[in-house]
């Protein structure tokens, strides 16, 4: 396995739009190597998800575990949500903005379907911090970050806060 390099806000190739994956192509041994290193970088990270567009893989699939043991890895080929109910507020981070976290507001429970690891459909209903992480994760997939949701001026901060910090 390999640790992977996170791609940092605001590198524009964190804006690019995932293609859909070929679900005949999640059963290679390629694929599951990939998978295998995103898990051991989100978790050396650490992190709760990661998206293939963070390490500049540009396919729409990602990895999550928000188990306390990081013991429920889970793997979303090609997501979507069903259906959205109610709304929190949850304080979010990315590894792709490290240090910085804010107030986003989400779905409190929804339903995705996506392709599993193992290459086989599926649908899940989830809810609190699992169904904040999906949506984040697809967020990225989308070209779309967590700091989209505040407002120019402290998103100007955040990048000359993560600027700063590259230079030190």
């Amino acid at each position: 396995m390999a640790k992977l390099d996170i791609l940092e806000y605001p590198d524009t190739r964190l804006r690019t739009v995932a293609r859909p994956v070929d679900a005949a192509q999640v059963a290679s041994t390629a694929f599951q190597t990939r998978l295998d290193d995103m898990f051991e970088t989100m978790y050396e990270a650490p992190g709760i998800g990661l998206a293939a567009s963070q390490v500049d893989v540009h396919e729409r699939f990602m990895v999550i575990d928000v188990s306390d043991d990081r013991s429920q890895p889970l793997v979303f080929v090609n997501p979507e949500i069903l259906e959205r109910e109610g709304e929190q507020v949850y304080q979010e981070g990315c590894l792709s903005v490290p240090e910085i976290f804010a107030d986003v507001t989400r779905a409190n429970a929804i339903k995705v379907r996506a392709i599993g690891r193992d290459g086989e459909a599926f649908e899940m209903a989830a809810d609190g911090l699992l169904a904040v992480c999906i949506q984040h994760e697809m967020d990225h997939l989308a070209g779309k970050l967590f700091v989209d949701y505040l407002s120019p001026l402290k998103r100007e901060m955040v990048r000359k806060k993560l600027a700063k910090r590259r230079r030190a």
